[in-house]
């Protein structure tokens, strides 16, 4: 009798036990997909950012700019974890706004949320709310934040003529190649460009009744927004053409190409109507010259 009944109380404690480990596992599930599909705004030493699990900061990646995850390589995920919350479930801090966030499926088949069709990633290096160590890594990858005037993107130049361009002492200088190049997009990866005749705040190219303005959209700006952190915003102005804003780079009014068609990452433009006429623009590019 003594036998079964301490047989009868092992029995119980061992249920005891993995009951306990299993309400354990259960709580922490529910826990960390909780702090995954939150992601709110916070204030850091770079200004407002992107946070997700813990108050991590995200990161968005320059060869992103296509709205594909460029991170695929076993080093780059070591180091860059990627963001990823059900839409159904998340849980928007305050300035946020829903339509701006979306999803896409990586190469590996995994899920990875985005922001204004950047994909998101923590940092490893950061250890806790705030830190902002992944910061201009390699000069390709910056703090998320909610309103980027520009952003950087880092990819290869495909003209309209169909050749791939790298540059070279500059960035109004090409020679066919394939190769990474560094340039300035607007929040949503388009692709902003100088005209090689325009001068020193001064755009020759938009006639008065925008009748080329499809051609050269202007990238019309306000204000100033965020900046990446390699830029100095000193380098940046407003001008007005005709009564609009266009936006400025070392005094180089910013246009978009029309054939771009709005398509992320798109460059056509630096082989229209030849190579030279409207150059990306980047830390490289010149002063533009005076009127």
């Amino acid at each position: 009798m003594d036998l079964l009944l301490t047989h009868g109380r092992r029995a119980l404690m061992v249920l005891g036990i993995l009951f306990t480990l299993s309400s354990c596992d259960n709580d922490t599930t529910e826990s960390v997909l909780a702090d995954d599909s939150s992601i709110n705004l916070a204030t850091t030493s770079l200004g407002s950012t992107l946070t997700g699990a813990d108050g991590k900061t995200l990161y968005f990646f320059s060869l992103d700019a296509n709205g594909n995850s460029g991170c695929n390589t076993p080093g780059c995920l070591a180091n860059w974890v990627t963001y990823y919350a059900d839409k159904a479930t998340m849980k928007l801090g305050t300035g946020l706004n829903a339509a701006d966030f979306g999803t896409i499926t990586r190469a590996d088949g995994r899920m990875q949320t985005t922001y204004k069709g950047w994909p998101l990633y923590y940092f490893k290096n950061d250890a806790k709310a705030g830190d902002v160590l992944g910061d201009k890594v390699g000069n390709v990858w910056f703090v998320a934040k909610p309103n980027y005037s520009i952003m950087l993107a880092s990819s290869q130049l495909k003209g309209d003529d169909g050749k791939n361009y790298v540059t070279t002492t500059n960035a109004t200088a090409y020679a066919e190649g394939n190769g990474s190049t560094v340039y300035m997009t607007d929040a949503n990866g388009r692709t902003l460009y100088g005209f090689a005749f325009d001068k020193k705040n001064k755009n020759n190219y938009t006639k008065a009744d925008f009748s080329n303005d499809a051609v050269w959209p202007l990238y019309q700006v306000t204000t100033i927004g965020d900046l990446p952190s390699s830029l100095n915003k000193a380098d940046f102005g407003v001008i007005k053409v005709f009564g609009k804003d266009q936006l400025t780079y070392k005094g180089w009014p910013l246009y978009y190409f029309g054939a771009d068609a709005t398509a992320r990452g798109a460059n056509k433009g630096i082989s229209f109507p030849r190579v030279g006429v409207w150059p990306i623009v980047n830390t490289t590019t010149p002063e533009a010259p005076a009127p």
